[in-house]
């Protein structure tokens, strides 16, 4: 399916390909925004929201592979021949299954904290809860969902990054398959050796990139770099951003001929 877009125009000439940039599970288009703004000096930017998020269209299937044939799909459907993809978490994931699906349509690829592993571990429980307390209190601004969530969830700043989602008293993303599926977001089917440099931004503190996965991710990334950013979790990117674009512009400069 084409996903629901937003694009930028580089504000300088150049010569670089177009950055697809590829939010989270419960995100939307806006989340990467704070690299966008930072890319667009130099490069054409396009923003997606993933199926089932945002604006775009909605389907019972949630796994890479579905995913994967959306970013495609949008490419395609903008004209784009060849892209830079960057990604978080579930967003990388959905990165990482393109190269399977379409490795001639990637010219460089970063993942933000997340590794091409099944993870086998609910991480989402508490959020899935506190979604649904304010659907089932028909809350109808985000004051009160606000409210609602506090008493589920402790961390402000999910509460925050969630709420961006809640627009005239609704969820932008589906929440009823986002659960169904939920098995095959924090899932993965193992992808072929993509044989180019491929960059792995992670939080210092986050769980999502370890040690205990660095075998599974050079077995299918063998020329994987990691940067690891001290001090940042799993939003690395809204945590640290000038640490995280440092990272990404050393490696886009630094492409193979």
């Amino acid at each position: 399916m084409k996903l629901n877009t937003r694009a930028q125009t580089a504000q300088q000439p150049h010569n670089n390909s177009p950055i697809i940039l590829v939010h989270g599970l419960f995100g939307s288009l806006d989340n990467l925004g704070v690299l966008a703004r930072d890319l667009v000096a130099d490069h054409d930017v396009v923003q997606v929201d993933m199926r089932n998020h945002g604006l775009s269209p909605r389907s019972a299937e949630m796994n890479y592979p579905a995913m994967a044939q959306d970013l495609l799909d949008t490419l395609d459907a903008l004209q784009i021949e060849k892209a830079t993809f960057i990604g978080h978490s579930m967003g990388g994931k959905a990165v990482m299954a393109l190269t399977a699906l379409a490795p001639e349509r990637i010219d460089q690829l970063v993942a933000i904290d997340i590794a091409p592993v099944d993870y086998q571990v609910r991480r989402h429980d508490e959020i899935f809860a506190a979604i649904n307390a304010v659907s089932e209190a028909h809350a109808t601004t985000r004051q009160q969902a606000a409210a609602l969530m506090r008493e589920q969830l402790n961390e402000e700043g999910v509460i925050q990054f969630l709420l961006k989602s809640f627009v005239e008293g609704e969820w932008r993303f589906n929440v009823p398959v986002l659960w169904d599926q939920y098995p095959h977001i924090v899932g993965w089917q193992t992808v072929p050796a993509w044989d180019k440099p491929a960059l792995f931004v992670r939080g210092g503190n986050s769980p999502y990139v370890t040690e205990a996965y660095r075998d599974a991710l050079l077995t299918q990334f063998p020329q994987a770099r990691a940067h690891v950013i001290a001090g940042a979790g799993h939003w690395v990117h809204a945590e640290k951003p000038e640490a995280v674009m440092r990272a990404i512009r050393r490696y886009l400069a630094d492409k193979p001929e």
